[in-house]
């Protein structure tokens, strides 16, 4: 595992292959390695690429700091561009990650559209119209954390059943984040939404948008949206356990027919 210093963290990443590369990211409270027993890593089937794994700032092996700021989604994309200068400097390279990794594509690919040879968004998050509750919940989780602790948090969201697609997959309570970091990211969470539609739609690279049903914090409408607004962009949408594990060997299609090369 290598460290990476950018500004108030140090991101830890590791690169595995060869060939072009590929960036697994993940989402919220989790981490790099978690996403493969939710079914969201994407490189299982892919070949003749190299694979970049990074914790985002705060979670998993990273650092941060208790600033909400730090956590917007604009930052974690430009905490991923400094990565890549760092990792695949001049290199056009594929992303591909869920909820808060879809957010951070979306933000470094229009900051440097260049950069990117394609971008797999998985499980969208709320935007927009349906950002306000979620934004609603995610300060009374922060406030939950401060007032009660960590397993608070953890046994509201046992609750909580998963979408159909992760019916046969363990679930992961204990976030991979700090005691004292999650309420300051939950705050980042909430202060954060997708970037305006009129930006989205002015994206013109290979997009792949994968989403599964009944998840109000990853609802249909926002991939819906988001094929309608990026031209020539493809949806899939997963119903059970058996359609989430055909995605990746769609990605693996996908990534092989659009290879990145140095530009």
């Amino acid at each position: 595992m290598a460290i990476f210093q950018t500004v108030g963290a140090k991101l830890a990443y590791e690169v595995t292959g060869e060939g072009p590369l590929f960036v697994q990211m993940h989402g919220l409270t989790s981490s790099a390695w978690r996403e493969h027993r939710a079914g969201l890593d994407m490189t299982a089937d892919l070949k003749g690429f190299r694979v970049l794994r990074y914790d985002a700032r705060g979670h998993g092996s990273s650092t941060g700091r208790p600033v909400p700021q730090d956590y917007l989604w604009s930052q974690l994309a430009e905490d991923l561009l400094a990565l890549l200068d760092e990792v695949a400097p001049g290199e056009k390279v594929h992303t591909a990650g869920p909820s808060m990794g879809t957010a951070t594509q979306l933000y470094a690919a229009l900051v440097d559209p260049d950069r990117f040879a394609t971008l797999t968004l998985l499980v969208p998050p709320t935007a927009w119209g349906t950002r306000v509750p979620q934004a609603e919940s995610y300060l009374k989780s922060a406030q939950l954390v401060e007032d009660h602790g960590i397993g608070a948090f953890v046994r509201v969201g046992a609750s909580v059943l998963p979408p159909p697609a992760l019916a046969d997959r363990p679930k992961e309570r204990v976030p991979a984040v700090s005691q004292e970091l999650l309420p300051s990211i939950f705050r980042g969470a909430a202060q954060t939404d997708l970037p305006a539609k009129q930006q989205i739609a002015s994206l013109r690279l290979p997009v792949e948008v994968l989403a599964w049903v009944d998840d109000h914090a990853h609802p249909v409408s926002t991939a819906e949206e988001l094929h309608r607004l990026i031209p020539g962009s493809h949806l899939s949408i997963a119903e059970t356990p058996e359609d989430l594990e055909t995605w990746p060997s769609q990605v693996a299609r996908f990534v092989s027919r659009h290879r990145g090369q140095r530009p």
